[in-house]
């Protein structure tokens, strides 16, 4: 089976950004934005209450404290400082879920921190101490720092593949400040080859490998609605979505 997790929660104050609540029907996990890089109590509260409505499953989505920058920017930070940074912004959500009488289903780290932990095997640990305090698996990447650590450890992971982002030729995502629409016939393709052959279409043209175990959508791409459901139909037709 392969799941469809999607970043959610990133509005804060009067700043409304994306549709969280017409993409769920077609996801089955959402990573609700802790604070830091955006989101605010009032909008985890309400989107957790989204989530629950709607019957899917809620993981935090700890980011860098770099509000102006999304967190898509990366920082220097110790070990000690993404365990706590992790811990801190998971702790406030799984208070919002035990509001409603929900599980933390597991960590997504967003942006330019995910992108860290590819790299650097101290971010990767400092992740992982979070996720063993609370006990949840975490959506992470194939082939780098974050697997080879979570492997060693124990910790439960799967790795992901960004419908909706491109790749380079070393078979990781570009993490861009913005997203650009996508067709979904190209939504259908990109699912079909990463899931069947395990590749996808890096930007110079070569096909590099991925590991598609989740599928990644990202509430601020401008068609998000059509780029979910498209992902969700086509791996609704090969029999690959979980049930319940």
């Amino acid at each position: 089976m392969v799941t469809i997790n999607c970043d959610m929660g990133e509005a804060f104050g009067i700043y409304r950004f994306g549709d969280d609540t017409a993409c769920m029907p077609f996801v089955t996990h959402a990573n609700v934005a802790c604070g830091f890089h955006a989101s605010d109590p009032n909008v985890m509260w309400s989107t957790v209450r989204a989530a629950k409505a709607a019957g899917i499953r809620v993981g935090s989505h700890p980011g860098l404290p770099d509000r102006e920058g999304f967190g898509r920017r990366p920082m220097r930070m110790s070990r000690a400082e993404v365990a706590a940074l992790t811990i801190y912004q998971t702790g406030a959500l799984a208070g919002f879920l035990k509001a409603e009488g929900m599980d933390l289903s597991h960590i997504k780290p967003h942006g330019a921190l995910f992108g860290m932990a590819q790299n650097d095997p101290e971010v990767a640990e400092g992740i992982a101490d979070a996720a063993e305090i609370f006990g949840v698996p975490v959506i992470a990447f194939s082939d780098c720092c974050m697997s080879e650590v979570f492997a060693r450890r124990g910790i439960p992971f799967s790795c992901e593949f960004y419908v909706d982002l491109d790749y380079g030729d070393d078979g990781r995502q570009v993490i861009s400040r913005e997203h650009p629409p996508i067709a979904a016939e190209a939504v259908a393709e990109k699912v079909r080859r990463a899931v069947e052959e395990g590749v996808t279409r890096a930007m110079s043209g070569k096909d590099v490998r991925v590991v598609a175990e989740s599928i990644c959508v990202h509430s601020d791409t401008p068609n998000a609605i059509v780029v979910a459901r498209a992902v969700h139909e086509e791996l609704g037709r090969r029999g690959l979505l979980p049930l319940g």
